[in-house]
């Protein structure tokens, strides 16, 4: 199974304690399909402006992304500037320049509207709702969203969480949306509006799925070094939906599965800059991380008493 992701496609510069990046290859699309490609195949819908760099993003063809969706208009690419101090949690963003993402109208090419998996990236709900007209029964789509959104369009995002399966979105944004500070709650009052699952990310703290009457929780992977977390959402989704996409199983045992899956594509991207740690691993290095996500939580349950 292919999965299709409709979001942006920019560059990002960005700088951290340890170390900064200029022009790097960024945006929620971006980083959800170097993370997707490890696990199936990729449909990628965005626009670039004249000025990007695509040698550098062909890279992703090579790993079985389909870039028949990428819009090439005239003027300047989507840019991001950020900085991050020794809390890597919170970022202060510099300088946001949309250029011709500002005039971005998703257009779905006649050979992705089959795709049985959709994510519909960080964009604005309207063009979100736009993008589930194009295409044709798929069996599962999920969306991300921001606190942008929440404030500025929330009318139109709780209307498409009435359209979606499956929701992924931050701590802060799931109590920005519901209104409620319990997280369970909050998750509630999503699924009551329309999703069947959604996961609610904590950062450095892990990942909730609430799906049915059921909560799995993942920790983060603990590392050694994190460089730039930009994109971990992005990559977390990716690994998520593009494990749901290779084994098209939606059972609540493999959605736990494609959770822990998420969080070990997260805790790669963050080991570098950009898409550049997505590009170097294989799957033994994810094999690997996976291994030790089950030693991390696995426990004997047996009492001693």
């Amino acid at each position: 199974m292919t999965v299709l992701v409709v979001g942006s496609v920019a560059l990002d510069s960005v700088e951290t304690p340890f170390g900064s990046a200029d022009d790097a290859l960024g945006g929620s699309a971006t980083y959800f399909a170097a993370s997707a490609s490890h696990h199936t195949k990729v449909q990628l819908v965005g626009v670039v402006g004249s000025d990007y760099p695509m040698d550098k993003l062909r890279v992703l063809e090579g790993r079985g992304v389909d870039l028949a969706g990428l819009e090439h208009a005239e003027g300047e690419s989507f840019r991001w500037r950020g900085r991050y101090r020794h809390d890597l949690n919170s970022c202060e963003t510099l300088e946001t320049r949309l250029g011709v993402f500002s005039h971005f109208r998703p257009k779905i090419p006649a050979q992705f509207k089959n795709a049985k998996y959709v994510f519909l990236g960080n964009i604005d709900p309207r063009l979100q709702l736009d993008v589930l007209g194009q295409v044709d029964k798929p069996k599962l789509v999920a969306c991300d969203t921001m606190n942008f959104w929440i404030e500025s369009r929330r009318d139109d995002l709780v209307e498409l969480i009435k359209r979606v399966d499956l929701i992924t979105l931050n701590d802060a944004e799931a109590r920005q949306l519901t209104g409620e500070s319990n997280l369970v709650v909050a998750a509630r009052w999503i699924m009551a509006r329309g999703p069947k699952t959604v996961v609610i990310k904590k950062g450095e703290h892990g990942a909730f799925m609430f799906h049915g009457t059921q909560v799995f929780f993942a920790p983060a992977f603990p590392l050694e070094s994190v460089f730039d977390p930009t994109g971990a959402g992005d990559s977390f989704a990716g690994g998520f939906m593009g494990y749901l996409a290779q084994t098209d199983d939606l059972s609540e045992a493999n959605m736990r599965r494609a959770v822990v899956v998420g969080s070990t594509m997260g805790s790669f991207v963050v080991e570098g800059f950009s898409i550049a740690r997505l590009l170097e691993i294989g799957p033994d290095d994810i094999a690997k991380r996976i291994a030790d996500f089950h030693r991390l939580v696995a426990f004997d349950a047996t009492s001693h008493d």
